[in-house]
């Protein structure tokens, strides 16, 4: 399979303003970062080192911060992928972002809870939430692989530190 057929996407969401050290070598070789909001400040000049970033606004961002969509919706690999931060739904279940996005791949935010399902040839991703540890849960993020419009992901626990 030659390089070009293959789409590595780094996935991370809920930074709320921190960039952890070791999310530099998770995301290493990633083609382009889609952030799923609460991004906070700094985040995105930080990530743009890896890689191009695309970041939607989260409930605790501005709605007017130009560097911040709503929703994103993009075509890679072939697949029609969706990036929301999950809160226009209320509470965000899978089922609930499949039933109002036609999208191939669903990524959001908001839960803090890494979560993956795939439903009919559907994906829904949340990667966790990359900043500060809440909900007693571990910070983590992901990696989309797009490759012959096959999916696969793979989560990466980030190090928790002195929150």
């Amino acid at each position: 399979m030659r390089t070009e057929d293959v789409q590595v996407v780094g996935l991370i969401s809920d930074t709320h303003g921190l960039v952890r050290p070791d999310v530099f070598d998770a995301l290493a070789g990633v083609q382009l970062i889609l952030h799923a909001g609460d991004v906070g400040e700094q985040v995105l000049e930080e990530l743009s080192v890896i890689a191009p970033v695309e970041a939607v606004y989260g409930n605790t961002d501005p709605t007017d911060d130009p560097r911040l969509q709503q929703f994103i919706e993009r075509e890679i690999g072939g697949l029609h992928v969706h990036v929301s931060h999950g809160h226009e739904v209320g509470t965000p279940t899978p089922q609930k972002l499949l039933t109002r996005y036609a999208a191939d791949v669903i990524v959001y935010g908001h839960t803090h809870r890494q979560e993956l399902v795939e439903a009919e040839g559907r994906w829904v991703i949340n990667p966790g939430a990359a900043g500060a540890r809440r909900f007693n849960l571990l910070p983590s993020l992901a990696r989309l692989t797009i490759a012959r419009r096959r999916v696969s992901v793979e989560f990466v626990e980030l190090k928790a530190g002195k929150e």
